[in-house]
């Protein structure tokens, strides 16, 4: 923890506050402020505990807040967006809502991995490849859309998807969403069979599978919503307060066999449960492949929904996991805690 506070270490959002002895004051692991002599810290697994210790809250990181509540100025922008995509933006709008055009660029940069402007941009495009795709006509697309010609339509879906309007008719599409949690941000996507990206924002490897969807799959990616996405949104947050244990939630998982296997074979790991790779080998009919096992797991781009934070080595320790270990630790604690109380509620 105290590593993690000097490093300023995201991974730990959500699992451990510190407070300061000498200030009275707890704080986030993320907080920016400077840090303290090591010797006046103390930490708390949760904000009351900390209170309940006399600490008050940090006006900087403010602990109290949800630690990855998409802030107001933002969630009224997005609500605006979603209403009205085929909107066209300008520096000069957003200052009208008394928002920093370049906060809002780095915010949109950090959240999306592209600026406002691209965002909107995208967003507008991704809704006229979906008209395309159910068969609307060219200009029609364009013109509803926000664009003023069907010429500047045109480069700006090539650009965008790497392809003309007219061979992206027979293409596929990926929305993507960002998801609030108690462990961070996740970047969720979905095709109209099901969702096919969950991964917390800061993986290492999101980027890398992103561009496995649209190189490999041939599928175009754009900011948007679907009921898949919705229907996880509700289900995830139902998870984490502990009230689901079964994602219902649709599923498009593409891959070669031998990972579908893997990642049907994850989603039979009973809630609150572990196995090692061996048995997970075992369970699909391939007991020497533990290491192509592991491999596979490693490649899954469905966090949480698919469950390869259940598997662990076979001495019980725990593997790397995307995400950082701490949220696979908290993950495990999380869904055994909650088995646990069932338990003792039935038996009571």
């Amino acid at each position: 923890m105290l590593r993690a506070m000097l490093n300023r270490d995201s991974n730990y959002e959500g699992v451990f506050f510190f407070a300061v002895k000498t200030t009275g004051i707890f704080c986030r692991p993320t907080c920016a402020a400077r840090k303290p002599k090591p010797e006046n810290v103390v930490y708390f697994a949760t904000p009351d505990e900390a209170l309940a210790a006399g600490f008050r809250p940090c006006k900087r990181c403010q602990p109290l807040a949800h630690q990855n509540d998409t802030p107001e100025w933002a969630r009224a922008l997005l609500h605006e967006l979603d209403q009205a995509p085929e909107k066209r933006w300008t520096d000069g709008q957003l200052r009208v809502r008394s928002i920093d055009p370049t906060r809002a660029r780095r915010w949109f940069k950090n959240q999306f991995g592209m600026t406002f402007h691209n965002y909107a941009r995208a967003r507008r495009l991704g809704l006229a490849f979906k008209h395309l795709i159910a068969g609307e006509n060219l200009d029609v697309a364009a013109f509803d859309h926000g664009y003023e010609s069907v010429s500047g339509f045109r480069d700006a879906f090539q650009q965008r998807f790497g392809t003309t309007p007219g061979r992206g008719r027979s293409s596929k599409m990926i929305v993507f969403t960002r998801i609030p949690t108690c462990l961070g941000p996740m970047i969720a996507g979905a095709t109209h069979e099901g969702i096919c990206l969950l991964e917390f924002v800061d993986r290492p490897s999101l980027t890398k599978e992103i561009e496995q969807l649209k190189s490999r799959y041939r599928y175009a990616l754009c900011p948007g919503e679907n009921r898949h996405l919705e229907q996880l949104r509700e289900e995830l947050e139902s998870y984490f307060l502990g009230r689901l244990q079964k994602f219902t939630v649709g599923l498009s998982l593409p891959g070669t066999k031998f990972q579908r296997s893997v990642w049907y074979a994850l989603q039979s790991i009973p809630y609150g449960t572990t196995c090692s790779y061996k048995q997970l080998a075992n369970a699909i009919g391939h007991p020497n492949a533990a290491r192509a096992v592991g491999r596979a797991n490693g490649e899954n781009r469905v966090a949480i929904l698919v469950p390869c934070h259940r598997v662990i080595k076979s001495d019980g320790s725990l593997s790397g996991y995307g995400g950082g270990k701490v949220r696979k630790r908290f993950l495990l604690d999380h869904e055994r805690n909650v088995v646990q109380l069932e338990q003792q509620y039935s038996i009571a």
